[in-house]
């Protein structure tokens, strides 16, 4: 059983699992605490296996949701792990770019809220892409 973020070196891969309606946000086996805790945070599932070898931790979209709740809440999670430093790959067909850019200019409103109140400069990040290019160390 591995997984897609194993497969591509990311800390998170979001995509739709095949034959199934289900999204999934895949991490490395031995993701820390945070990256899982902020996916939880964000809104998604924590799903866990445990077998004799490893223990297999993904999160999926509530399956509750209609699909264009499921993609706008995985798009609006994007920005969040990418501010966090956290490489993400997000695949198109579940990709809502509507409501990645609403959560990134929340993001950036936040900070400059912040930094206003604080009297500093706003550090505000150019629009990120649907995939990251930094990384987190553990």
């Amino acid at each position: 059983m591995g997984n897609r973020a194993d497969e591509y070196g990311t800390d998170v891969e979001i995509y739709r699992k095949p034959l199934t309606a289900a999204l999934h946000a895949d991490t490395p086996t031995g993701a820390p605490e945070k990256l899982l805790a902020l996916l939880d945070g964000l809104g998604l599932e924590r799903k866990t296996v445990t077998t004799a070898g490893p223990v297999y931790v993904w999160h999926e979209v509530p399956e509750q949701l209609t699909e264009a709740e499921q993609k706008k809440l995985v798009s609006r999670a994007v920005p969040s792990l990418l501010v966090a430093g956290y490489l993400v790959n997000i695949t198109s067909d579940v990709f809502d770019a509507d409501a990645y850019g609403e959560a990134a200019d929340e993001i950036r409103a936040k900070r400059a809220g912040a930094a206003t109140a604080s009297s500093a400069p706003a550090a505000v990040p150019p629009p990120a892409t649907s995939a990251g290019r930094s990384r987190r160390s553990a």
